[in-house]
């Protein structure tokens, strides 16, 4: 008994040696693997400008690339990726793989796509035939019938058509009716007054919209004039085509109807005949967002011209296509596109864009190679377990709410607890048996890619809703909340800090790069303005008691008011449009930050090279957020996005966070004071 209670005695011990050893090397590990210390610009002021006193060295020193309108650890993250998914592609190109499998279709379609050669004597051949079709469009009932075709090849036209989940029963597949058609980001470029908006519209009628148009083979005279009537056409919709806020209210952009209400609507079509075209099958009731865009586009088809008609759709299928078709076509749709709209000084390599372009089309084949490759279960299991601390964490932040209900909090709770979380890749892949890819054109193997999604995307309708599948690749470096599956999808990708191991990133880091920037703001989203609208099924319902609505929108107002101050280059922050970003910014950090609070790190309060756990938290949460941007897309992201730059997604919300100004003893008379009384608290 004595020697087996030494032996014992001796074992222990070693292990315990081992435990203090591995703590040792683990603390050695994050310190010489600190990314967020060796960022840090300490001749900010942290009470000055956050952003900048945390990812103020790595920017002094990481210029923005002249191919890119920004830069920052997303696109460090894709560089890194990128040199992963071509050694995939590279080993593909050389293999003698099967006809029709994912390995042949991976390799033709790199090939065709960097076999510049054949793309330059190609020219505009390959699209030849689908300009024949719309030259051959003879009255109202011709062009509806060449919307549906092109609506198949991944064209724009004036109808905007999809299947989704019908939001008030969302385990059902509906056949849903956007505004759609314009040529510029949104309607605001058509009338918008400021300096950005009046160069992009310029350029756009004077310059791309012509260029195009001689590319496509028409004379100097035909382009002018294909110009000014394709732009008076596209600007006669955006006069009906809803504001970016006003895309914000699910009640108001759900309008479901019968086929015979939209033959009312849009008379002008023979809706039922066009949606079989389109493969849309036995369509009797449809969902429509913005009724009255369907009626300008009733409209517009006896104020326009066939003509007009005919070089609309002829730039739109110039355009769909012109980065994958010779030199003079893409380059024109890069200096507008790239430079115009986002200051872009010279295009990526060519070996860089065939693989955007492919991983768009075919993300979830080379998915598949990558997670085996790159992504862990110790990985996966780490950020498995993050989403349930965070997870326990709000529910926590419901119960202390003073301004809910019980009764309201009880269906939070429920709503909570459904989320469900899909983390690192799906469990169920894609079936693309049915796509084909081979070695000829680049731009007719982008088509079929097109059609091949129009088809999957066809098929649903009148099937159940698969919620198991990912809308996003694993190797996509973001992540999404989807109100009608109450999901959050967090991608392989999301997960990487450039240049670091997992392992090596402390709690603290991770808890705010991850579990607040990521984790914590997607489920947020599901109690934001738009998401909150959505019950613990999944469908759009009222859950909440009126008085609780009413002080929901009081806080969410105090947000919006905060961030209409923000302004960069003249424009001023939509508030309104930027709400929903907003609110799961704030409620990411703030319950990320309490549920950090329950980790070792944070109670034992050591610090790693002279920062304390709540100060690394703060700055793990600003790495997510490392970057710069150009002039030109900040001003374009401002009018069309609902999300606010970056830098204010940093120093905005952190200015609500009670702990924040604690942990870098932020004072009045820093830049970023806000009285006590002015800090917005939702969630």
């Amino acid at each position: 008994m004595t020697k087996k209670f030494v032996i014992k005695a001796i074992i222990v011990s070693t292990i315990g040696m081992s435990v203090i050893s591995a703590c040792k090397d683990k603390a050695k590990n994050y310190a010489a693997n600190d990314v967020i210390y060796k960022d840090l610009d300490t001749s900010v002021k942290p009470g000055d400008d956050f952003f900048r006193y945390a990812n103020g060295g790595w920017l002094k020193k990481n210029p923005i690339p002249p191919a890119y309108s920004s830069w920052g650890i997303g696109n460090v993250v894709d560089e890194e990726l990128r040199d992963r998914l071509k050694k995939i592609n590279t080993e593909a190109l050389s293999a003698k793989a099967e006809k029709g499998s994912n390995t042949q279709k991976i390799g033709d379609f790199y090939f065709s796509g960097l076999d510049t050669v054949a793309i330059e004597k190609e020219g505009l051949d390959p699209l030849k035939p689908e300009l024949s079709k719309i030259d051959n469009i003879k009255d109202v009932n011709d062009l509806v019938d060449e919307f549906a075709h092109l609506h198949t090849i991944g064209v724009e036209t004036p109808i905007a058509a999809g299947v989704g989940q019908d939001a008030k029963n969302s385990g059902k597949n509906m056949l849903q009716l956007y505004q759609g058609g314009i040529g510029l980001p949104n309607r605001d470029f058509y009338f918008n007054t400021d300096p950005h908006s009046v160069t992009i519209r310029t350029d756009y009628q004077e310059k791309h919209l012509p260029i195009v148009y001689k590319l496509s083979g028409l004379s100097a005279d035909e382009a002018s004039a294909a110009s000014k009537q394709t732009y008076n056409l596209e600007k006669f919709w955006a006069d009906s085509s809803r504001k970016l806020m006003d895309l914000r209210d699910p009640y108001r952009n759900y309008n479901k109807m019968p086929l015979s209400a939209l033959g009312k609507l849009a008379p002008d079509i023979n809706w039922k005949s066009t949606f079989e075209k389109m493969g849309y099958k036995n369509v009797d009731t449809v969902i429509v967002g913005q009724p009255e865009y369907y009626r300008a586009l009733n409209k517009s088809l006896k104020t326009f011209t066939i003509a007009d008609w005919k070089n609309y759709l002829r730039k739109n299928v110039v355009t769909s296509f012109g980065s994958y078709l010779s030199k003079p076509f893409d380059d024109e749709n890069f200096r507008f596109f790239g430079t115009v709209l986002y200051g872009n000084k010279e295009q990526l390599p060519r070996w860089k864009r065939v693989l955007d372009t492919e991983n768009g089309l075919m993300g979830e084949v080379l998915g598949q190679i990558f997670v085996k490759e790159y992504f862990s279960e110790q990985t996966k299991e780490r950020y498995v377990n993050l989403v349930e601390a965070m997870r326990s964490t709000f529910k926590e932040h419901i119960q202390k709410l003073d301004w809910m209900s019980e009764q309201t909090k009880q269906k939070a709770y429920d709503k909570l607890a459904k989320v469900v979380p899909k983390v690192g890749y799906p469990d169920h892949w894609k079936d693309f048996s049915t796509l084909t890819i081979d070695r000829g054109p680049y731009s007719l193997n982008v088509m079929r890619a097109n059609n091949f999604w129009h088809r999957y995307n066809a098929e649903k309708l009148g099937k159940p809703v698969d919620r198991t599948e990912w809308d996003i690749t694993p190797q996509t470096y973001n992540a999404y909340y989807n109100p009608s599956n109450n999901e959050i999808v967090l991608p392989a990708a999301q997960f990487l800090v450039p240049g670091v191991k997992d392992e090596d990133m402390d709690d603290a880091v991770v808890y705010g790069y991850a579990a607040a920037s990521t984790i914590g703001h997607e489920m947020t989203h599901g109690f934001d303005d738009q998401g909150r609208q959505f019950d613990a099924k999944g469908n759009l319902k009222e859950w909440w008691l009126p008085e609780d609505s009413v002080k929901f929108t009081q806080r969410a107002q105090m947000l919006i008011n905060q961030f209409n101050g923000y302004s960069i280059y003249g424009l001023h922050v939509n508030g309104k449009a930027t709400q929903g970003e907003n609110i799961a910014d704030l409620g990411g950090i703030v319950i990320g930050l309490d549920a950090f609070k329950k980790t070792d790190e944070y109670k034992e309060g050591k610090p790693i090279n002279g920062l304390t756990p709540v100060q690394r938290f703060f700055l793990g949460y600003a790495l997510g957020w490392l970057g710069e941007d150009r002039k030109e897309a900040l001003s374009s992201q401002i009018l069309t996005n609902e999300h606010a730059p970056g830098f204010m997604r940093v120093n905005g919300p952190f200015t609500d966070v009670p702990e924040f100004y604690e942990a870098f003893h932020i004072k009045k008379g820093d830049k970023m004071w806000i009285n006590p009384d002015k800090r917005v608290k939702i969630w």
